[in-house]
């Protein structure tokens, strides 16, 4: 049975370019680095700027072409992420939960990013481990595979054996890879600085919050040690659950860049044919998948920011086994009792509930006209919810979220998108092991026992259970109407309420009056140039009158441009 290890295994037959991984030499030049990473952003920042060009396309430009366009970029950004190395790759995958920054098609693209690296030699692992425990390879182990097991970004996994009889994997870190982070993120914070001044990119955004996220995140998972507590709070957690199992850590042959663990082999719980041929239930495999995971998040707080099958084996015995903690997300007794709100409100169809939960979640930017986000969020809620629950699919709700958040006031925390991105890996690991397998329906007891928690009771869906709730609401309405009408009041008086009224149509006219004046000034500049270009000519000043020419015709280029706008504007229904 082939072990099954904590980060993806290496496509041995995958061609390794010496071009595409200069990373790889170990040394690393800080002026080939610069070179190399600015000419990805240049290069990415000039197909976003054709991407709206018409005379880019063959013919005309329509929305499938526009959409075929995205996807080739999302999929030559994923290609580059990965010949650019450790700090990429990761990145890339930190953005793969952005879907409030990205496009769906670059989300989609980046969330397939798997490490397919070249591994190091067994010399520079073995220098790794002695200068970090201390003592000669043998006598920390018995035995040391020198060909390692399988190769990722930040590291590499060797089998060994210890003195004692005991089978483990020894984790080493890629060497000098703390070097290449650090030259990697003064250039990313060079590149966020020019993105957060860009006046299309920046608008709105903060470039800067998300690099000090990225380093804070990227610094953790490469620190050996964190990813053996986190382990190790893992297994507590599931220490009454017969049906999961976590490698135990090996303390004392641990460090920040070697991590030894117990040898735990099992079946990748992808490989169906596997499993079938093991005997395991794969139904019963698919419902335990779905509740690890909802136990971690709604009971523990603490789950898996990384749960696809490369992670997930499955024992001889029908055990679950999870690998590499290194990215781990944790959700405070706030935040739940914020997403109870939200759960609420998505229940009863109430959109402002759910907006006002998603602005405490910081889920959403709070801004002075709130009433185009109330119609989005009550028009998801009817479609979203005109389906019965055991019917609803995770990846189609995700899908319709991130769709709204892409250049919108939602700001998806990390750890919700963390937590969508899994759900929707699990129910396609789950639908894969029983095609049956419905996500949403296995989460309805966990969904029903969150509601429960505070102290509901069984009526809850009762109609006795939803008048109480209204008369709850009610009541608090009431006894804080006083209130409010006196901090309105206040607000009057002091000026700070200002009413807005907007009217699509004056809007139009305005908008037409402004570009009118603007073909009328560059009709004027035609002339004079025009003119100016004559007489010139005429006393035989021809340089100055070229000049003077070549102004008249690029305002007369901007003239035609803006008539032709008008003459769009005046045709809109």
């Amino acid at each position: 049975m082939a072990p099954q290890l904590p980060e993806e295994t290496v496509d041995k037959g995958a061609p390794f370019s010496q071009n595409a991984y200069r990373w790889n030499r170990g040394r690393y030049s800080r002026s080939r680095r610069f070179v190399d990473i600015w000419s990805f952003v240049l290069k990415l920042l000039g197909s976003r700027w054709l991407y709206n060009k018409p005379w880019s396309y063959n013919g005309a430009m329509t929305p499938e072409k526009q959409t075929a366009r995205r996807r080739r970029q999302a999929a030559w950004i994923r290609e580059t992420l990965l010949d650019l190395g450790p700090t990429f790759i990761k990145v890339g995958q930190l953005f793969s939960t952005r879907a409030d920054i990205f496009p769906i098609e670059y989300v989609e693209e980046l969330s397939k990013l798997q490490d397919r690296v070249p591994a190091f030699s067994y010399e520079q692992a073995r220098e790794i481990i002695e200068a970090d425990l201390g003592k000669p390879i043998h006598e920390l182990y018995r035995t040391f595979d020198p060909i390692p097991l399988a190769a990722a970004s930040l590291g590499q996994v060797h089998r060994a054996q210890m003195h004692s009889g005991e089978e483990v994997v020894v984790k080493v870190q890629r060497p000098a890879l703390k070097s290449l982070f650090e030259i990697d993120l003064s250039i990313l914070k060079g590149i966020a600085r020019y993105f957060q001044s860009h006046p299309e990119w920046g608008r709105g955004r903060d470039w800067l919050g998300i690099y000090d996220e990225c380093c804070r995140i990227l610094w953790l998972e490469i620190d050996y040690l964190n990813e053996g507590r986190n382990a190790d709070t893992f297994r507590r957690n599931f220490r009454l659950e017969d049906w999961v199992k976590v490698p135990r850590v090996f303390w004392r042959l641990a460090s920040p860049r070697v991590l030894t663990l117990e040898y735990m082999p099992g079946i990748k719980i992808s490989h169906y044919e596997a499993l079938e041929a093991a005997g395991l239930d794969r139904k019963r495999l698919a419902r335990l998948g779905a509740q690890a995971y909802l136990q971690q998040l709604l009971n523990d707080g603490f789950f898996h920011a990384d749960p696809h099958p490369g992670n997930i084996a499955v024992s001889p015995g029908g055990a679950l086994i999870f690998y590499d903690f290194g990215m781990m997300g944790q959700v405070q007794p706030m935040t739940r009792q914020r997403l109870m709100g939200t759960f609420m409100g998505v229940a009863q169809r109430n959109a402002d509930q759910v907006m006002n939960s998603l602005v405490d979640l910081g889920a959403l930017v709070e801004m002075e006209d709130m009433g185009p986000i109330r119609r989005s969020i009550q028009y998801i809620l009817d479609n979203l919810m005109d389906k019965p629950f055991e019917e609803q699919s995770v990846n189609a709700i995700s899908d319709d979220l991130y769709a709204i958040a892409y250049d919108q006031p939602f700001r998806f925390p990390a750890t919700f998108t963390f937590v969508m991105r899994a759900f929707s890996t699990l129910e396609g690991v789950g639908k894969g092991l029983d095609p049956e397998f419905n996500f949403m329906e296995a989460a309805r007891p966990f969904a029903t026992q969150l509601i429960m928690a505070p102290g509901n009771s069984s009526e809850t869906n009762s109609i006795l259970g939803e008048l109480s709730r209204q008369a709850a609401q009610v009541s608090t309405s009431a006894l804080g109407l006083p209130r409010r009408i006196e901090d309105t009041l206040d607000k009057l008086e002091r000026g700070d309420i200002r009413v807005r009224v907007r009217s699509i149509e004056t809007d139009r006219m305005l908008r037409r009056v402004s570009s009118v004046n603007m073909a009328n000034t560059y009709a004027t500049l035609v002339g004079a140039f025009t003119l100016s270009a004559t007489l010139l000519l005429v006393f035989e000043f021809l340089w100055v009158a070229a000049i003077a020419g070549a102004l008249a015709a690029v305002t007369g280029i901007a003239f035609i441009r803006t008539v032709l706008r008008v003459n769009r504007a005046d045709r809109l229904p």
